[in-house]
């Protein structure tokens, strides 16, 4: 990607906060935005040059992005001190996202988040067959999904960048040339809004999130298991052990699944085998935005609200990390280091008719808004 001077004008569509893989575009609303001077070179992939671009909202809200992998790089936010920390898992350079054993940390994850079982689906009769990255069942997107490709810059300004990403048709299996577009912003009222559009020529499954890892403490607890979760998730989808869903959406209640009324992560977590990694069901009527999850930190006052458009929250505490990994300033990087909260279709949607859909027709908007909303408690 070559090197942009001066400034530079663009407008950028987006839509508004309806969501559903099957609504009907609408008219957009245009926004003119400009490059200025919070760009850095991030490293080198090859011949391209990848950048980070720091945004912040002057309330100490502070979110990094890089256009490798859309990756959320680093979020700082004020504790009740008033001490700004990073509240998500990384790496000090670019080299630490292209090894292999790194695990989506902050990656914008697609064409499918999660997990799509034997790696195929069949639409309208047709099978379809995907890479099988994970036990015979693709992940994230297959062996190169969304987080692995450099998105174009399409516009930034100091609290907004937009990104773009056209998926060719047959990419990792998947039908149909797909155009997704990104827009992370840090929001006056203290949250980091992520919305996302996809369109496609041909009918596909979508499936888009973000995968970052949050400890609130900033790091001063080596794990999660102390952070109060609230999930506002009457039910979730029991998975076999593959974790691919049973079909079966199960209520929480008298379970160690039960989140409602919020609870340390840690208490329950014993009576999970393996950990949390399990998609919970949104309490929420319609496809507009709603409240999934909350999560606060009594060390560091920190509360964050999860609200989003989608149907599903994937609720995993880094199961698979264990230590072999070495984080910013040296730090490995310890089973339980951190909590996701992806918001999603529920994973294996395409194979399992009694899940909300998540086929794109052509001629359709895919649309989704997640908002992480942060605050303090003293």
């Amino acid at each position: 990607m070559k090197a942009i001077f001066g400034l530079i004008f663009s407008c950028l569509i987006i839509g508004n906060l309806s969501t559903g893989c099957n609504q009907p575009s609408e008219k957009n609303k245009e926004i003119v935005v400009m490059e200025n001077g919070n760009r850095k070179v991030f490293g080198n992939i090859g011949s391209d040059t990848v950048y980070s671009y720091t945004l912040q909202n002057g309330n100490g809200i502070k979110a990094v992005v890089s256009n490798y992998g859309g990756t959320l790089l680093e979020l700082w936010t004020p504790d009740k001190s008033g001490k700004s920390g990073d509240v998500i898992l990384g790496f000090d350079s670019l080299a630490g996202y292209l090894q292999k054993a790194n695990p989506f940390f902050g990656a914008l994850v697609g064409r499918y988040a999660n997990r799509i079982a034997n790696a195929k689906f069949s639409i309208d009769g047709k099978q379809y067959v995907l890479a099988a990255n994970d036990h015979g069942n693709t992940l994230h997107g297959g062996i190169k999904g969304f987080d692995k490709v450099i998105w174009t810059v399409d516009a930034v300004n100091d609290s907004s960048l937009a990104l773009s990403y056209t998926s060719p048709d047959a990419e990792e299996g998947f039908p149909g040339a797909l155009t997704a577009k990104i827009v992370y912003t840090v929001t006056g009222d203290n949250g980091l809004k992520i919305d996302y559009t996809a369109v496609s020529d041909k009918k596909t499954p979508v499936n888009l999130t973000n995968h970052a890892y949050f400890n609130l403490s900033s790091g001063k607890d080596s794990t999660i298991l102390l952070e109060v979760l609230t999930l506002h998730a009457s039910n979730y989808t029991p998975v076999n052990a593959s974790l691919i869903p049973t079909g079966q959406i199960a209520p929480v209640k008298n379970t160690a699944m039960d989140f409602l009324a919020g609870k340390k992560i840690g208490k329950d977590i014993g009576q999970v085998k393996g950990g949390y990694d399990h998609n919970f069901v949104i309490d929420k009527k319609d496809d507009g935005i709603g409240r999934a999850a909350s999560v606060y930190d009594e060390s560091s006052g920190r509360y964050m609200e999860v609200w989003t458009t989608q149907p599903g929250v994937q609720f995993y505490t880094g199961n698979f990390l264990d230590g072999s990994l070495t984080g910013r300033d040296g730090k490995k990087i310890v089973q339980h280091a951190a909590l996701c909260l992806e918001t999603q279709h529920f994973p294996d949607s395409p194979n399992q008719p009694g899940f909300p859909t998540s086929i794109l027709q052509p001629g359709q908007t895919y649309r989704q808004t997640t908002i992480y909303k942060f605050s303090f408690k003293k």
